[in-house]
């Protein structure tokens, strides 16, 4: 043993010297900057995150950012066209719960609690007529029996089992944040509507819409021909074929912020879900990661292109319609200022008057199972916490006065 690794360190001492003597020109250079950045983008990302969030957010940023680095929890959005019935009744088993039916009463009514008085209602609606938060009293708020979205416990991480298909091949359920459903539930599909998803890849909240089985017809739509693709893929999974034809369901592959030229005033209901820094992907996956150097101009353009795509769906929309505009980041540039300018701009270009819905009914009705940013003056956000963590997701829903 002594003399193998005697002869191994002379080995050694024998590859150096040649090294050495081999000229500079003909020497093989290490190339661990081509393969290995200095400043991977997940470390980039979480620079200018703590430089903007721990001003945006202030005591909360230290305890969203746990979060944020932590293993996110995730939600299974139930396929209503899947033939298989127990899908729900084996997720309860496991200790699931559908967040958007099965919720405590408290948390399903959304009433008002002080200290002196515990208001009891009959019915969900009833109750959300009737709540009273900060004084004002909310519009009623009506949310689709057909939208089911099962969620363990909160600080319960366990990871869902890929969905089986049925004996259609169709799959029984979705993994998604089940944030991201809020939106969907908050548009507010009704019988007969419209309906477009402006940026709809990779398709959960198209999927979420169609859940609903109320809308009489869906554009789902993507700047991205490879995204369109994995879009089309996720709904040929889920989605009956003889429901995929062009009376019921329409995918196409056009620039978003140019659809205020190709249709206007024609939607009841438009979902505008931009693209933006998705800051739990940016911090955990280099792969495709917005922070990398080669896509820094293409991140300083983010806000103004989701302007640009919010118009569009403000344009898209009939008079009366509603536009619910979300993200994926917790960037008040990108969220709250967007959709200021947008207001803004709709009337100074456009003539098009807007109106703010308040989702308030729909954050109490779900303050159980979610974690809502405190106080904020235009819409709504699901902040990551490590006892719920989902999100960021950030909605706000615009009303298209006539």
């Amino acid at each position: 043993m002594m003399a193998l690794l005697l002869d191994t360190r002379l080995l050694l001492r024998r590859v150096q010297d040649l090294r050495s003597l081999t000229p500079r020109r003909h020497r093989v250079k290490d190339k661990w900057a081509a393969t290995r950045p200095k400043y991977p983008p997940t470390s980039l990302a979480l620079q200018h995150f703590d430089a903007t969030y721990s001003v945006q957010l202030g005591q909360l940023w230290p305890s969203v950012r746990v979060a944020l680095l932590s293993e996110r929890k995730y939600g299974a959005l139930l396929n209503n066209f899947s033939s298989d019935d127990d899908v729900l009744a084996d997720l309860r088993a496991k200790g699931c719960s559908d967040f958007i039916n099965d919720t405590d009463t408290e948390a399903q009514l959304g009433l008002k609690q002080d200290s002196e008085s515990v208001v009891q209602e009959e019915s969900k609606e009833d109750a959300v007529k009737k709540s009273d938060v900060d004084g004002q009293q909310l519009s009623p708020l009506k949310l689709s029996p057909n939208i089911k979205c099962a969620v363990f416990p909160r600080g319960d991480i366990t990871r869902f089992k890929p969905a089986r298909p049925d004996m259609y091949r169709l799959l029984g359920y979705y993994l998604l944040d089940a944030a991201s459903v809020l939106p969907c539930l908050a548009l507010n599909v009704q019988e007969g509507h419209y309906v477009l998803d402006l940026c709809a890849a990779p398709g959960g909240k198209a999927l979420a819409i169609l859940q609903a089985q109320a809308i009489r017809f869906l554009c789902v739509n993507d700047t991205s021909a490879s995204r369109t693709t994995r879009l089309r893929q996720v709904l040929h999974s889920y989605v009956p074929k003889e429901f995929l034809n062009e009376k019921n369901l329409r995918i196409t592959s056009f620039d978003g912020t140019k659809w205020g030229e190709i249709e206007t005033n024609t939607f009841d209901r438009v979902l505008v879900d931009v693209p933006c820094t998705t800051d739990r992907h940016s911090l955990t996956e280099d792969d495709n990661n917005i922070f990398n150097k080669t896509r820094t101009g293409e991140r300083r353009r983010l806000p103004q292109v989701q302007l640009e795509l919010l118009l569009a769906g403000i344009q898209a929309a009939c008079p009366g319609g509603e536009i619910m505009y979300s993200t994926c980041t917790l960037s008040q540039i990108q969220n709250l200022r967007v959709v200021e300018q947008a207001i803004h701009l709709a009337k100074e270009k456009h003539n098009i008057t807007l109106e703010v819905v308040d989702l308030r009914p729909l954050t109490h009705m779900f303050r159980k199972t979610f974690h809502f940013a405190p106080t904020l003056h235009l819409g709504e956000m699901v902040i990551p916490h490590l006892a719920a963590n989902f999100g960021p997701i950030y909605m706000c829903k615009l009303r298209r006065l006539t």
